[in-house]
């Protein structure tokens, strides 16, 4: 694919500026009616196949938090979806942007990321409510 078809899908298909590629196994944590359902259906044809829930029980390439602010303590549910990555996998944690319901102060994220061992790499814009934040573990 050229690099002009590369930059066309990146701005028709967000998924694909998340960096996801063919083949990885996704677990999608927090899916709730709020969620951007254009920016899964990205991902599923990225991957080229459905993301994987919650009750998956094996371990995931990249895991899709959604979580809003009333969905609990974010230091938990990271170290949750940790404990589910294969070696050198990464979360993708997506947050309601600022104004919207569930909205998460940027230092909390950054604090809960920290304690749980993880680091901040990339914040961007995902969809239209929703913002995403890459995190990654240390190397074993």
């Amino acid at each position: 694919m050229s690099a002009t078809a590369d930059h066309a899908e990146e701005r028709t298909n967000p998924a694909a500026r998340l960096g996801f590629e063919p083949g990885q196994v996704v677990q999608e944590i927090g899916y709730d009616d709020d969620v951007d359902h254009d920016l899964r259906e990205g991902i599923e044809s990225v991957i080229g196949q459905d993301l994987v829930d919650e009750e998956y029980d094996d371990v995931a390439d990249v895991v899709v938090l959604w979580f809003r602010d009333e969905d609990g303590d974010l230091t938990d549910a990271l170290v949750d979806a940790l404990g589910l990555l294969e070696d050198g996998g990464l979360i993708w944690l997506l947050t309601p942007k600022t104004g919207r319901d569930g909205y998460v102060e940027p230092s909390d994220i950054s604090d809960a990321a920290q304690t749980a061992g993880l680091s901040q790499t990339k914040s961007i814009s995902v969809a239209k409510d929703w913002a995403g934040s890459r995190l990654v573990a240390p190397k074993r």
